[in-house]
């Protein structure tokens, strides 16, 4: 089971309580596993042209002033992570923009997973400059954890899997049922059509019988998935065919029984730019609009 979890993992705080609940899951998974741990806080630069009428020595002082508490914010991290159980590694304070500087870090690192939380924004704010986990997950070259959701949200109870047979869902799947396997979490294998397979030729109605047997192909083919992932992870997730919008499909799924009980995992899969403008992709979605903790693994093509 300890083989399909991180072994390095970088925690990126900012102080809220979102990223507060991300410590107490890199904590669990730390002591756990023996994971090392790293804690990452990221200064975003003060433009000296934003404030004409302030002097060398005050504008000093402001920076001193601002490094000190993010300093401190990283000694508190430190503190609440050896308390519970797991060993941080290194702090890490960094100057400069947020996603680009908790990218740089992971690569640096050689990082097996990112733990961030994810503070909400307004709907313009998202529109033009979307959010710092957002930006994350979409150049990350490792798994993402962005958790939040709240106090219930963690460990979490259920693990909801969508799974499109590529490789990024398969290894979303091994990470989150060793996840869900350290809390005795419950599984479930997804896997969600947008319509109904295309068994018939192109024109022809489809045959009834036809769909139902490729149905049922489609489901042994998710069952031994299943399998697979108990031998990986020691979870066997229960399985689900559904038709529908694959992001509404696993969401609604993952509200069954109280969205703050289940982390979603979901692969990232790449896009061409102008298919990602126009429809985003199922992970996006996901992320956008899920109440509590979500696991994205990208593709590996980098």
């Amino acid at each position: 089971m300890k083989e399909s979890l991180p072994k390095k993992i970088l925690l990126a705080t900012d102080g809220s309580e979102d990223a507060i609940l991300a410590a107490r899951a890199a904590t669990d998974l730390c002591a756990a596993t023996g994971s090392e741990v790293h804690v990452v806080h990221a200064l975003q630069p003060l433009p000296r042209y934003a404030y004409p009428g302030v002097t060398a020595e005050v504008y000093s002082r402001v920076l001193e002033v601002r490094e000190g508490a993010a300093r401190d914010l990283l000694d508190e991290q430190k503190r609440r992570i050896d308390e519970g159980g797991g060993k941080v590694a290194k702090v890490h304070l960094r100057s400069g923009p947020a996603v680009d500087e908790i990218l740089e870090l992971a690569e640096e690192l050689e990082a097996g997973l990112i733990v961030m939380g994810s503070r909400g924004m307004g709907l313009v704010e998202r529109v033009v400059m979307g959010s710092v986990s957002e930006g994350v997950v979409h150049d990350a070259s490792c798994p993402v954890l962005i958790v939040r959701g709240g106090e219930a949200a963690w460990p979490p109870a259920r693990i909801v899997i969508a799974d499109d047979g590529s490789e990024e869902a398969k290894r979303a799947g091994e990470l989150a049922t060793g996840i869900g396997k350290l809390s005795g979490a419950k599984a479930l294998l997804l896997r969600a059509y947008p319509r109904l397979p295309e068994v018939d030729i192109p024109g022809r109605e489809l045959n009834a019988r036809m769909v139902d047997d490729e149905l049922r192909r489609e489901e042994n083919n998710l069952t031994k998935r299943a399998v697979e992932l108990e031998q990986k992870a020691g979870i066997r997730p229960r399985v689900r065919i559904q038709v529908g919008d694959p992001a509404a499909c696993i969401l609604e799924t993952a509200q069954e029984e109280g969205v703050e009980k289940a982390l979603v995992a979901v692969g990232r899969r790449g896009l061409g730019m102008t298919r990602r403008v126009r429809l985003g992709s199922v992970s996006m979605k996901v992320l956008r609009a899920a109440g509590g903790p979500v696991l994205v693994n990208p593709r590996r093509n980098r």
